[in-house]
């Protein structure tokens, strides 16, 4: 996409949301399934150079980058190469059963409508997902007056993810003109005129909508604070000044957010705290009284990311140190902090933001 409904120079997949690029959203979106083998994302040619610093930079995996077309259906075409066609790669894809298509601009699929469309793509062919229309639609005769309108409980709004047998879609866009390529934008239409196939179409959800207009942007923005400021897990040891700290910190947060308050010694394998994490928890607080607090903070961390919880939206953890004994050293507080902030640096590649609070307790 050019980004031209936008109205900014920046095509819109670029555009940064919670100074994250949306594109990175959609990847990501897609990363965590973990049955999906190879995420291919087809990007212009003056833009292949910012897709691979953004992969690098939040650490992407099995994505491969393919320059697109001058058109949507050109480009998805370049994209299905990298499976069939040794002279379009120099590292030929394995080529799948189902492929799925996917805007970089619709940052919040869900797994459960994929593994739908993908399911029903086994069973049929193809499918897409689909949306009532919100307005009516109407055509204008010559002289500018209505000609005719629609009726709209009839239609429906074609939305993504669509998938697809591979052998079939890759099959339609073989056949496919000139004229299909340069001004058809319905991939669904291509299996059914150039391989009989009838897509099945499958129910969507209200967050499947695409960001086309500069106002969507703040949408997502939006939406992304929002599923942030849902719940707070409180983690803090057994050890009385720390367990006092881990009861009064969660009752003045539950009049603002649900809380998680557990009590528990992470060098053990806490099955609650495993539960949280790869729930839909995207904020932690971790009180300690440990010298080491960053010890801790690395388990919480590698629990994150071994657990199955999407890292779509950025995780909050705040690891915090109370320093209740009685010689406090500056230069071994200068120590933590500086090694705190250089491993927030590495955690931030992962979508894990990391903030140290020092707190002399007496």
């Amino acid at each position: 996409g050019s980004g031209e409904r936008l109205g900014g120079a920046t095509p819109k997949q670029f555009c940064a949301v919670q100074g994250r690029p949306l594109v990175s959203y959609a990847v990501r979106a897609m990363e965590r399934i973990s049955w999906i083998s190879d995420i291919v994302v087809v990007v212009s040619p003056e833009n292949i150079e910012t897709m691979k610093t953004i992969i690098e930079k939040y650490g992407h995996k099995r994505v491969t980058v393919v320059e697109g077309g001058v058109t949507r259906h050109r480009s998805i075409f370049n994209g299905l190469k990298v499976f069939a066609e040794n002279e379009f790669s120099r590292h030929l894809l394995q080529k799948p059963e189902v492929v799925i298509i996917h805007d970089a601009v619709r940052p919040f699929v869900e797994e459960d409508i994929v593994s739908k469309v993908v399911m029903a793509a086994k069973e049929h062919g193809a499918a897409g997902a689909i949306r009532p229309l919100v307005s009516t639609v109407i055509a204008s005769a010559a002289d500018g007056c209505l000609d005719h309108s629609l009726e709209r409980a009839r239609y429906r709004a074609s939305e993504m993810p669509q998938a697809f047998l591979f052998d079939i879609i890759y099959e339609a866009y073989q056949q496919c003109t000139d004229y299909d390529l340069d001004y058809g934008t319905e991939c669904l239409h291509l299996a059914l005129k150039h391989c009989k196939t009838n897509a099945k179409l499958v129910e969507g959800t209200a967050d499947l909508w695409k960001v086309t207009y500069k106002r969507d942007l703040y949408a997502a923005e939006s939406i992304i604070k929002d599923n942030l400021s849902q719940q707070v897990c409180v983690i803090t040891n057994v050890k009385e000044t720390v367990a006092q700290v881990g009861f009064l910190l969660p009752e003045s947060l539950k009049s603002q957010v649900k809380v998680e308050a557990i009590s528990v010694s992470l060098s053990k394998n806490d099955i609650h705290l495993q539960n949280i994490v790869s729930g839909h928890c995207y904020n932690f607080v971790c009180v300690n009284d440990k010298k080491r607090a960053i010890q801790e903070t690395q388990q919480i961390v590698d629990m994150l990311e071994k657990s199955n919880i999407p890292l779509l939206y950025p995780v909050v953890l705040i690891s915090v140190h109370l320093d209740i004994s009685e010689n406090n050293s500056l230069s071994i507080e200068m120590e933590e902090i500086t090694t705190i902030k250089k491993f927030a640096r590495e955690t931030r590649k992962k979508n894990i933001l990391v903030y140290g609070l020092l707190i002399q307790y007496k």
